[in-house]
């Protein structure tokens, strides 16, 4: 159906424009088959009138070329299709989070996410037509996606927000307030602490009125971050920090679904001391 598609869109094209010829860039891909490639153009050569041209960009290191280039020139590249149904099966295949169909409703710009990349990418060109040095690098990190949260006060599920990284060993705990130290209240299980909306503005120096505006316009992921730090003294630190209105002195039934996994970012670092070497 992809391909059926694709090639439907580009025969039309071509007969709109007066061309009497086409061909598709899904031949560079590593990962299409080029005989079924192949055998749609020809299905529409047949069709349409618009002959097909099966050019093998593949040979003679063509993908090799395609990688260096995109690399050299700093431009956007990506290993998977751009639709929901081949990316489901790449990473079906390679045993991998889908995280490209996460978009969070607190609108933060997550680690390694589409958005991260469009905002990159953006910067770049921007770089680019102001002549200005800058390199994109790749770096390896450990990312996070939150699935799935929810804290219940007895029966009462309250308004609750996870900062990045929060984590527990199941995907439900249960427990009470056992102490607490210097507005950080500690669950007697799984090393859950919970912070009130006030604390969560002293510390961070914003206003929210209460945790369900947090929740659907949270800060930055780099502030929360460091509040995350400043709250554990550890950048290392996964344990689960509940922000919620008031702390429950009830029995607390938490929620917590996440995915923690080794991941590869893009960086745009510019500067005019960049010094290129040949």
């Amino acid at each position: 159906v992809c391909f059926d598609r694709r090639f439907e869109v580009s025969a039309h094209k071509a007969i709109e424009l007066g061309e009497s010829t086409m061909t598709t860039t899904l031949l560079v891909s590593p990962k299409k088959s080029q005989e079924q490639l192949i055998r749609s153009g020809e299905a529409f050569e047949e069709t349409h009138g618009v002959k097909f041209v099966p050019f093998d960009y593949r040979k003679n290191n063509g993908t090799a070329d395609q990688g260096r280039v995109a690399k050299e020139q700093q431009l956007y590249r990506q290993d998977y299709c751009g639709c929901l149904y081949g990316l489901s099966m790449q990473r079906d295949q390679q045993h991998r989070l889908m995280d490209e169909m996460f978009s969070p409703l607190s609108r933060q710009i997550l680690p390694a996410s589409i958005e991260e990349r469009l905002e990159l990418y953006t910067r770049r060109n921007e770089l680019e037509d102001a002549g200005t040095p800058y390199r994109i690098l790749k770096e390896r990190f450990y990312n996070y996606r939150l699935l799935r949260a929810l804290v219940k006060v007895g029966s009462e599920v309250i308004p609750s927000y996870p900062l990045f990284y929060s984590t527990i060993s199941r995907t439900t705990t249960e427990g009470k307030i056992d102490f607490e130290i210097e507005g950080q209240f500690f669950l007697n299980r799984e090393e859950v602490r919970f912070i009130t909306i006030d604390t969560f503005n002293t510390l961070t120096v914003l206003s929210y009125k209460n945790t369900k505006e947090l929740m659907f316009n949270a800060p930055s992921l780099e502030s929360e971050m460091v509040l995350r730090t400043q709250l554990t003294n550890s950048p290392f630190n996964t344990s689960a920090i509940i922000v919620v209105d008031e702390i429950p002195t009830a029995k607390i039934t938490l929620v917590l679904e996440t995915k923690t996994y080794d991941d590869t970012r893009e960086k745009l670092v510019f500067s005019e001391k960049i010094i290129l070497q040949h």
